[in-house]
């Protein structure tokens, strides 16, 4: 992929994680600490290694809008931030992922290439790596191989991928999943794309879970899957585990 100037990243970190309760009952998850630091820093140091980003937005909600402004006060990232916050303080009035992302791409008029990455997974890979991968101006997703189809079932997005690696089917959170590779929730949406957020919103579709708009996206359109390398490492904190496992390895570090 050729150079991209005015690219903008947005980090959704809206969730209230009742699963990670009490650590997230009075702070977001993306600010829980992971190896000494916030979980969204490692995030933040991924972004800021891509030199075509020059807006990023943290998408939270209105409770936890404050812990945000906190943390940008306190960082020093080279990239502008701002935080986004919808009007919500509980889980029942959330708008969901896509429903913040519909509301972002209108408020703020984005008619660039944009990169989302969900606030609460902590990868090694390289985003420019991802941003390179093949197929050019279309929709990417960050894909990772479980391995296992019992770690995968009811949890993750689940692809299938054609031998060109474009997604063929897409699954979110199957009891009975087809494959072992998962999306780890990270896109790539080129130029463009906001109308079909807009569309699916527009539709009735659920906005809740990135997945579901993957899922109804690779129906409309070509969409690539990037896998990662079994060499980097993924995790997605969705529990008390799975949080504590990230916390473990990223101090031995």
């Amino acid at each position: 992929m050729g150079k991209v100037k005015n690219m903008k990243a947005i980090v959704l970190a809206g969730g209230f994680a009742k699963r990670l309760w009490p650590l997230t009952k009075d702070t977001p998850k993306p600010l829980l600490h992971v190896g000494g630091k916030p979980m969204i820093d490692h995030i933040m140091e991924k972004l800021s290694a891509v030199s075509e980003i020059d807006e990023i937005y943290i998408s939270t909600n209105s409770k936890f809008e404050p812990h945000f402004n906190r943390w940008i006060s306190s960082s020093s990232f080279r990239k502008n931030v701002s935080i986004f916050a919808e009007e919500s303080h509980c889980e029942e009035k959330k708008l969901g992922a896509i429903g913040a992302l519909g509301v972002i791409f209108r408020e703020l008029d984005i008619n660039d290439d944009v990169i989302v990455v969900a606030g609460d997974n902590l990868f090694e890979f390289d985003i420019n790596d991802f941003l390179r991968c093949a197929h050019g101006e279309v929709p990417k997703v960050a894909l990772y191989d479980m391995r296992e189809k019992d770690a995968v079932r009811n949890r993750y997005g689940v692809v299938v991928l054609n031998e060109n690696n474009i997604i063929k089917e897409f699954h979110e959170k199957p009891e009975d999943p087809v494959s072992t590779i998962i999306s780890t929730g990270c896109y790539f949406f080129p130029k463009g794309t906001a109308h079909k957020i807009h569309e699916y919103i527009a539709n009735g579709k659920n906005p809740d879970a990135p997945g579901f708009f993957i899922e109804w996206l690779s129906k409309q359109t070509d969409v690539s899957g990037f896998v990662l390398s079994e060499n980097h490492r993924w995790f997605d904190i969705g529990s008390i585990e799975s949080y504590e496992e990230a916390n473990r390895l990223y101090s031995n570090v």
